[in-house]
């Protein structure tokens, strides 16, 4: 198994590499804000997520709200997000979801979260870990730079996952996938990506 110590000394240098910005999961005035800002996150950029949901949260800053709202006036607002016409449905469904079955709160389980329409276990994982629970999603990002180090290897998500959580520390989870997006995002070139990565590899 790979050293737990080496790759938390390797997470540590990836946090202090990565640019700080704004991920799509941070900064809403609420959880339910938090969790379609999550959704919609899915194959598009984060900066473009950030602002189609400030103008879709002045429309719509409540479950209730959109539970109300025609998904085609949606459509309108977070059209510039990739697959923003299944996109719009699933956020109407989850908020209605939500009001019906979850008095307008946010489960705090993976398992009733993933019953929401939209809401994959990546989708659920990010949003625990923004609310302080020991979750760790598992992203493109966290996929590829993962095996790259050799903490994990497979392509699948939840097989990824569960390595990561063998590997390090419940207490680290949730520092995982933002360190890994951070540095994804900083470093878009694969060969620049890459060179900085095998730096890393070296880290005992």
């Amino acid at each position: 198994m790979f050293p737990r110590e080496r790759a938390i000394k390797q997470l540590e240098r990836i946090e202090s590499m990565g640019k700080k910005m704004r991920l799509a999961a941070e900064g809403w005035d609420s959880p339910f804000q938090t969790l379609i800002a999550i959704v919609l996150s899915a194959r598009t950029r984060d900066e473009t997520v950030i602002e189609v949901c400030k103008r879709l949260f002045e429309k719509f800053p409540t479950a209730d709200k959109l539970s109300k709202a025609d998904p085609k006036e949606v459509e309108k607002v977070i059209n510039p997000v990739n697959f923003f016409q299944n996109k719009s449905k699933n956020i109407v469904k989850c908020a209605q979801d939500l009001v019906k079955n979850f008095n307008s709160k946010i489960p705090d389980s993976i398992e009733r979260m993933t019953e929401l329409p939209g809401v994959g276990r990546k989708t659920a994982n990010v949003f625990l870990s923004e609310f302080d629970h020991d979750a760790l999603g598992v992203d493109t990002h966290v996929t590829y730079i993962s095996n790259y180090l050799g903490w994990a290897d497979s392509d699948k998500q939840e097989l990824i996952e569960r390595e990561l959580k063998e590997l390090f520390p419940k207490n680290i989870w949730s520092r995982v996938n933002p360190a890994l997006v951070r540095f994804g995002k900083t470093y878009t070139s694969l060969s620049e990506k890459n060179r900085f990565l095998d730096e890393i590899k070296k880290i005992e």
